[in-house]
């Protein structure tokens, strides 16, 4: 398992994506090379499982994701990720999944939740690991987003468990995405109950071996670029989330394999204004946010 220096995480590289502008151009342009370049790329610099998301023309042009699929195993070894939330692009793609390409590695379904379990009737005839949005239950039939650390936990082990039990799926095999919110908008302590969440999960026996995961480019979204000591707001706070978030268990990250996460020493601007941050709720955390980038 490839790994981050300083860090005891591994990436899965999130390249792969029209939502970035360069990559969008090459899906419109059918440029498989690019891709494939892009594909060892993230490769090289240590991304231990590389995430496909072509947008909605996975559901318009099935042929192309499974060129895509195809185009990027024939370059690198690095399991695969399958972003879609639809069975039947699922289904295409884990069809077009070559293990012997990848050394036997299982790819990985992106992602299923309470409401959306119908992914797991792929399982059986393919197999595969999974992620699952912690962030969602399922409550009198409703879904219904989780905002306290207890609804992420519940959801989380109630997931996983039944992975286990119903489906015969090590625990190694299940990523648990915990949702990391931006915090210029999170005035309910989301990322405070993210972090409770993942120590609850990292501490409860019953789902040793469990991975828990997460994006870290939202909580730096609508903020300024530098901090009032100079450094990379964004990268700062990516690396501040995880200085506190690894030790408690969290050890995937769903990210730009070359983007150089490290932990933060104590006294690093950031992860004292984070941490200060963390205690706030309401307005208070609006003002704890400003001290990011004021002096």
């Amino acid at each position: 398992m490839s790994t981050v220096p300083g860090f005891a995480v591994q990436i899965i590289g999130e390249r792969i994506n029209p939502g970035f502008k360069s990559v969008k151009a090459f899906f419109d342009n059918e440029d498989l090379p690019a891709i494939q370049a892009l594909a060892l790329r993230q490769a090289q610099a240590g991304a231990a499982y590389q995430n496909v998301n072509i947008g909605a023309r996975a559901l318009t042009d099935p042929e192309f994701m499974a060129r895509v699929i195809r185009a990027i195993q024939e370059v690198v070894s690095t399991p695969l990720s399958f972003d879609f939330p639809s069975k039947a692009v699922q289904e295409i793609c884990l069809s077009s999944y070559s293990l012997e390409r990848a050394g036997g590695m299982l790819p990985i379904v992106n992602s299923i939740t309470e409401h959306r379990w119908d992914l797991m009737e792929l399982y059986g005839r393919f197999r595969f690991k999974v992620i699952v949005m912690a962030s969602e239950r399922m409550e009198d039939g409703v879904a219904r987003g989780n905002k306290s650390a207890e609804q992420i936990y519940s959801t989380a082990k109630r997931a996983a468990l039944r992975l286990q039990k119903d489906y015969g799926m090590p625990l190694d095999d299940i990523f648990i995405d915990m949702s990391i919110s931006a915090i210029v908008a999170d005035t309910e302590g989301l990322n405070r109950s993210t972090l409770q969440a993942i120590q609850s999960i990292g501490a409860d026996p019953e789902l040793r071996g469990v991975h828990m995961m997460g994006g870290l480019s939202n909580i730096g979204q609508q903020l300024p670029s530098k901090a009032a000591d100079g450094s990379d707001l964004k990268a700062g706070l990516e690396n501040a989330f995880l200085t506190l978030a690894v030790p408690l268990g969290f050890d995937t990250v769903l990210g730009t394999p070359w983007r150089g996460y490290a932990p933060l020493p104590e006294e690093h601007h950031v992860l004292k204004t984070y941490r200060l941050f963390l205690e706030q709720s309401g307005s208070n955390a609006l003002r704890a946010v400003r001290k990011f980038y004021k002096a």
